[in-house]
């Protein structure tokens, strides 16, 4: 690693050729993201791809929530998004709907719609990975060759391509490596404080696990450049303390983030159990096509953290590379290593796997465990790891082959990975077919047209957490403008969940109905206790596309365009 703080023989003003290299090192990540989910995705007014299900649920809910969000007006803070869900709403930060771009699209909408604003973020998320690997490796090699191979690693990844693919904010990865950038780039003073604050208080508008990755490697900048130099810039180092974690906590509170009471630690899950397995690393799975399948752990979120074949042999050489030649780290670089170790540690979790099988049970508190289920898929901070490791790896290369030969192996190695990895793109390009601009609502019988006409609002009984019925009920309200509590978000308050359920179900026994709304019944219970409350000659129950429904008051209104099935 390059010591902090300390100029590299190649430091020095950034030429045209920096420049250009920089733009086609962009220009690879964008023809990447091209190459993996087609073009169909880019157009703000195709939604279609997103609302298909083909990709899985998470981007319906990403669309919901900026729909709604859109629609209305402003309210205190920014990210407030109370049209969204009844009582169970929360804001757009709830949404993974990427508040940063929520704001400016929201902002901008007197002048310009934008319908989704997902397939902009995914193709600038693979310009972005491979522009700032070309500035990071920089910091080893002004070689070309060298610097473009290696950022065609960074960016055929799968920790970035597997999140494209549907946990949309989680792409940002290449704030990780502005982070890292800022750790062994050379320098201090208000300027790095002022880098820092910007690139944090942008990061918590994205997303919240990247904000912890970003914050701790800040930490260990910060804290660094204490131990290495004590006594210089410490009225500076002082206010960059305070204003780096200030940026942070305005970021969120402006998302929305302090909006929700409970329910941070999520609905299923929990700290270890969705944690990286030791094989992980080295475990292509559907991924890769060379290395035989290890099989690991099984987890919602196994399967990415497999670098390619490419970048574990890079990693391998500059491991040799540097035991042949091997250099001491400075104090300022052990604090980041020791970072990197912590956060490898957290991704491990108190449950260690290899294979798949618990080998070690550390016994933590439960009030630690209970805070650390909010980043309870603890294996995402595997990230910053390999990404320091790639980065490392590359500048040992450096060091001991030299910056040409360092240039072609780094080429060869992206030749392999993309040779890799063809199972993993095929897989997700099979995600990504392409879909129309638009599609008609799931919920195709007369009678749900007939019902928006005349209800302001229809609840899912029981509402919750991908309530049953939750997509189709909650894609036809927004389309239809009617207010809903079928939601999906990254967080629920269960109080909140609790509370609704417990008052809908007495409604409903008693025929206590709400004005203007219907009600999805998902299952038997909620269906007897409509049969108990309901008025056989007001009040309509009936199954539509499979779907058990109760509408009050109906038979006194204009008759529906449907009969009941």
């Amino acid at each position: 690693m390059v010591p902090i703080g300390v100029p590299a023989p190649h430091d020095r003003p950034r030429s045209a050729a920096d420049r250009f290299g920089g733009l086609a090192a962009a220009l690879f990540g964008l023809c990447v993201v091209h190459a993996m989910f087609g073009a169909s995705i880019l157009p703000p007014d195709h939604a279609g791809w997103m609302l298909s299900g083909r990709i899985g649920p998470d981007p319906v809910q990403y669309w919901l929530g900026w729909t709604a969000f859109a629609r209305d007006g402003w309210h205190w803070p920014p990210g407030a998004n109370p049209g969204w869900g009844m009582e169970l709403a929360s804001s757009i930060f709830f949404s993974d709907s990427i508040p940063l771009l929520a704001f400016l699209f929201k902002a901008l909408r007197p002048i310009v719609e934008v319908p989704q604003y997902w397939g902009l973020w995914i193709y600038a998320c693979g310009a972005l990975q491979a522009a700032m690997a070309w500035g990071l490796l920089g910091r080893a090699t002004r070689d070309p060759l060298a610097r473009l191979a290696g950022a065609g690693l960074f960016v055929l990844q799968p920790l970035l391509l597997g999140r494209l693919g549907g946990h949309f904010a989680l792409g940002g990865q290449f704030l990780i490596l502005a982070g890292l950038w800022l750790c062994v780039v050379p320098g201090a003073g208000p300027r790095r404080g002022l880098a820092w604050t910007a690139l944090v208080l942008v990061t918590s508008l994205v997303q919240a696990y990247l904000l912890v990755m970003v914050g701790a490697l800040w930490a260990a900048d910060w804290l660094g450049r204490v131990v290495g130099s004590p006594r210089s810039g410490a009225a500076g180092s002082g206010v960059e303390a305070v204003a780096v974690p200030a940026a942070a906590l305005t970021g969120l509170w402006a998302g929305g983030f302090f909006l929700l009471d409970g329910g941070f630690g999520g609905t299923w899950g929990g700290f270890g159990q969705m944690q990286l397995d030791l094989l992980a690393p080295f475990d292509p799975g559907y991924w890769g096509g060379i290395l035989p399948d290890l099989g690991t752990a099984e987890h919602m979120e196994a399967g990415n953290s497999y670098p390619g074949l490419g970048a574990l042999l890079v990693i391998g050489g500059g491991l040799v590379a540097w035991l042949v030649h091997p250099r001491a780290p400075r104090r300022r670089d052990v604090v980041l290593l020791l970072m990197l170790v912590a956060l490898l540690g957290f991704a491990v979790s108190h449950s260690v796997l290899l294979g798949g099988h618990e080998v070690a049970a550390l016994s933590l508190p439960a009030s630690v465990i209970e805070r650390a289920d909010a980043l309870r898929a603890s294996e995402r901070f595997f990230w910053p790891v390999l990404y320091a490791a790639l980065f490392g790896a590359c500048v040992a290369l450096v060091r001991g082959l030299g910056s040409r030969r360092t240039g072609y192996v780094l080429a060869a190695a992206l030749l392999i990975q993309v040779a890799d990895l063809r199972p993993g793109a095929a897989r997700l390009q099979d995600f990504f077919v392409p879909q129309p601009p638009s599609l008609p609502l799931r919920l195709a019988d007369p009678f749900w047209a007939e019902a928006a006409s005349r209800y302001d609002a229809v609840r899912v009984v029981p509402t919750g957490m991908q309530a049953r019925h939750w997509e189709e009920v909650a894609v036809y309200a927004v389309s239809l403008g009617l207010r809903t509590d079928a939601v999906y978000l990254a967080r629920l308050d269960p109080h909140a969940v609790a509370g609704v359920n417990a008052t809908v179900a007495q409604r409903l026994e008693q025929g206590d109905h709400e004005p203007r709304t219907f009600y999805v019944l998902g299952d038997r219970a909620a269906l007897m206790r409509a049969v108990a409350g309901m008025s056989p000659s007001s009040d309509l129950l009936g199954r539509f596309d499979g779907i058990w429904v109760l509408a009050p008051g109906w038979r006194d209104q204009v008759a529906a365009n449907s009969a009941a099935r």
